[in-house]
């Protein structure tokens, strides 16, 4: 069994659109005195709060005069919020994330429905007092529905998360190497050209769109009419919504070219060879912090892995502290400094004129071809494994180079003769 999810547009009636409201406004609140709950718990006895503990907190509220409007709010919805906490609690014990935050009415809102929700002539279904909402489903929702989140955008439009569960696992690599012939790329991520390609023959340069920067003037312009509005006004709120309809065009037509880009490399490889970048780090740099999170690298990284992953391929990341640009693609000779400014330099060993952003892909590929044969080796050799047979190779310490997926295939070695 695998699990895959679509997200839709809701066009709720204007009745809807209360009662949604009461769900996002109940959940918040239930969310924020639930996390102040556990905190004061643990300052007080050093421990936290199970999810059942909780949960038995909500009979009781919904009872006392003050809030008692909690009833009015789907039940599951809230039980759902408490499940969400102490997944968030988990996730910051185990390094994945950071401490949960306390939610605002400002911020995007959203619940969640953990069962009950059906396709009818092709509206949702939400349990409770929502009922049957106008739904665009653009693509059929295959598989059993298991939860289902309801959001809001800060802009006032409506999406449905509907996550699955579908029969049969991702395909092996072995059935698709027929689609990709066992194909290599190695790719290097930068500003002035946003995704330089090597497959080992050619080197190809995709653009950075800048998308922040065409929509930077008209941004401006509404956060400036927004800072005149009085505070509390129905005019301010609509001039927000202003501003935040210029940030979801910007969001949107990021993310349309990186999925379209990302489809293109996987569908034409069947091994992609990535830096692990610390883009954190990176954002520090005041000169570079905009253009750098305009780009979304890490956005991008996330589309590549999760398709390969559906196909079956390979992703390999490699240490961010590998000096491709340092390192001669040519005779690995290896320079003492290359600052940022340098984009084209001829090798003193050899003599290879490397433009910068080609060389650093050429050795990225390199690099993850060479990962490959050494996670095939110790596989035959360890005996825990087969190429054929295939496995995951993580590092058992610190962010190291990976390999996701399978991690060497034959038609993978082919390719690199």
């Amino acid at each position: 069994m695998r699990h895959q999810a679509i997200k839709v547009r809701l066009y709720p009636t204007t009745e809807q659109q209360v009662i949604l409201a009461q769900h996002f406004g109940c959940s918040r609140w239930w969310w924020n005195y639930a996390l102040n709950l556990c905190i004061e718990t643990y300052q007080l006895t050093g421990k936290g709060l199970t999810r059942s503990a909780l949960n038995a907190f909500l009979p009781k509220l919904k009872k006392q005069e003050e809030t008692e409007w909690l009833s009015e709010c789907y039940s599951q919805v809230l039980q759902a919020t408490t499940l969400n906490l102490v997944a968030a609690y988990k996730n910051f014990f185990e390094g994945r994330a950071r401490y949960p935050r306390f939610k605002a009415k400002r911020n995007k809102q959203s619940i969640q429905y953990p069962q009950s929700v059906k396709v009818v002539d092709g509206c949702l279904k939400f349990p409770g007092r929502v009922g049957v909402v106008k739904t665009k489903i653009h693509r059929p929702i295959e598989g059993t529905i298991k939860t289902v989140t309801v959001s809001m955008t800060p802009s006032g439009k409506y999406f449905a998360s509907v996550l699955t569960e579908v029969e049969g696992d991702n395909p092996p690599v072995s059935t698709l190497a027929s689609r990709s012939e066992g194909k290599i790329a190695g790719i290097d991520l930068g500003l002035k050209d946003f995704a330089i390609v090597n497959d080992g023959v050619k080197t190809s340069k995709f653009d950075n769109p800048k998308h922040l920067a065409k929509h930077e003037r008209n941004l401006k312009r509404k956060q400036q009419k927004l800072d005149r509005k009085e505070k509390g006004s129905k005019s301010r709120d609509q001039a927000r919504k202003l501003v935040a309809r210029v940030h979801e065009r910007v969001s949107n037509v990021r993310q349309d070219y990186l999925h379209k880009l990302s489809r293109k490399l996987v569908d034409e490889n069947q091994v992609i060879v990535v830096e692990s970048l610390n883009t954190k780090g990176m954002v520090r740099n005041h000169k570079l912090a905009k253009a750098i999170s305009d780009v979304g690298w890490g956005m991008f990284v996330n589309f590549i892995s999760y398709k390969l992953e559906k196909e079956g391929k390979v992703l390999v990341e490699i240490d961010r502290w590998f000096p491709s640009s340092k390192l001669c693609s040519n005779c690995h000779y290896q320079v003492d400094e290359m600052p940022l400014e340098v984009r084209s330099w001829t090798c003193p060993s050899c003599g290879t004129h490397h433009d910068r952003d080609g060389n650093a892909s050429a050795n990225i590929r390199a690099e993850g071809v060479r990962m490959l044969r050494q996670a095939q080796q110790h596989l035959s050799v360890s005996g825990t494994g087969t190429a054929d047979g295939g496995g995951d190779v993580r590092p058992k310490l610190g962010r190291k180079s990976k390999l996701t997926q399978s991690p060497a295939k034959p038609e993978a070695q082919a390719s690199t003769k």
